[in-house]
Order: C-alpha cells, then structure tokens, then sequence
C-alpha cells in the first residue's frame, strides 16, 4: 500500500495541474462569455458538470465547499436564486434553469476549444486517460455524506469532445482526494479552519501521509502499466 500511497502523493499535483492548465487556457476568452452571460456565476462553473444531471443541496454545498463559512455559502445561494440561476423546490433542492443550462451548454463549447488547443496532437493520449480516469471515478468508493458522492459522475452530453471529458473527469476526481484530506484531518482532531492554516511541521505530515494512504486505494485496480501511462501521461498534458 506505501508504493500506491507514494503513487497517490506524486500524480495529485498532476492532476491539479491539468485542471488549472484548461481554466488558465484563453482566460480572456472565458471572462468575455461570463461577461456576456450577465450572470453572477460563482459556483456556477464548478458545477457545470453536476447541474445538468441533478439538483444541489445546501447541506452538499457545506461538503463541498466545506472550508468556506455556512454565512458565505447562504449569501451565493440566495444571489443564483435571486437572479434565477436556480429554483428551489419544495424539498430544499437547487435546481438549474434554462439561462443555467444553456450558460452550461456554452461553456462546454468554450472548454472544448481550450482543450483541443491546449491539447492539439495528443487527442489520443486525452482519450486514453480519460478512459483511465472513467474507471477510476467508477471504482472509487464514496464515503457516505462525502464531496464525490457529489460531484461524480459528471455531466457528459453525447458529442462532447474527449478533451472536455478528461478535463471535468479530472475535475470531478479531484473530489476523492479532498473526501481523503477530510477524512485525515479529521482524524487528528483538527477542524476546517485549523487545517487551513496547516503549511508545514510534523503534524501537517501526518495528515499528509493519512490522506496519501487514504487516496491511494482506487489506484489499484489500475494495472502498474496504467498507473504509469495515467501518471506520465498528465505530465505530458500539463505544464508541470
């Protein structure tokens, strides 16, 4: 297990890195179609990959934004409601609107291109690591009332490209490592905010080591072959 641990500490910045290198992509080009949205966004786009298949909660919110404070995460579900981003039913989901979806629907497009051109000639290797991270995302346990559980499977609409799929894969998966981190931290008896101030010292190694125990396990049902195509392969598509 200390060899999918190592394994889990060295592909999470990869990871991390891919899904900031397509946020980063034409950043502009993204500013300008919010801006023409007239939307507030806020957590609109993290949840672009969600909204089209099922509602929100506000008690998933708390999970998934869960070292950010209950009075922010009440003000911007008041504001997307406001501006009918969402509508609530009677049992306290958080559904998406047309304007959403169609929000939703353009920047799946938007994404699409800053896929194919930050990715341009390893369409191949985007597909066979989205396929990869396809069964990650299916074999990775959910820990009950976790962010995953939430956040998984994304959104993928027929026709959308194997760029936009790896990309919110990725994204998506991410949320298994934050359920490990959570799990860890707790586990020390530390808090969200405590947490959030750990940088260095031998109690924020603990925790790494836990989370990094904790995120290993969905590695293993990779072959070794395929832990190293996935771990080289984001390399490549990053700009780590």
């Amino acid at each position: 297990m200390q060899e999918l641990a190592d394994y889990a500490a060295a592909i999470a910045p990869l990871i991390d890195a891919v899904h900031i290198d397509v946020h980063a992509a034409d950043r502009q080009t993204g500013v300008e179609y919010v801006r023409r949205s007239g939307l507030r966004v806020g957590f609109l786009i993290d949840q672009r990959y969600v909204l089209p298949l099922r509602p929100l909660t506000r008690a998933g919110l708390a999970i998934v934004y869960r070292y950010g404070t209950a009075e922010e995460r009440a003000d911007e579900v008041a504001a997307q409601l406001l501006q009918g981003a969402l509508r609530e039913d009677e049992h306290g989901g958080l559904h998406a609107t047309p304007a959403t979806l169609a929000f939703i629907e353009g920047l799946y497009d938007l994404h699409g291109r800053a896929t194919a051109k930050l990715w341009a000639g390893h369409e191949a290797l985007a597909s066979e690591l989205a396929a990869l991270l396809g069964r990650l995302l299916d074999g990775a346990s959910r820990v009950p009332g976790g962010a995953l559980e939430l956040m998984a499977p994304p959104y993928e609409p027929e026709g959308v490209s194997p760029g936009v799929v790896l990309f919110n894969r990725v994204a998506a998966f991410r949320y298994h490592r934050a359920d490990a981190h959570a799990a860890a931290w707790q586990a020390a008896g530390l808090t969200a905010q405590e947490v959030a101030s750990l940088y260095e010292g031998p109690l924020w190694e603990a925790v790494e080591r836990d989370t990094n125990l904790r995120a290993a396990v969905p590695y293993g049902m990779l072959a070794e072959a395929e832990r190293a195509l996935l771990l080289q392969g984001l390399r490549t598509l990053s700009r780590v």
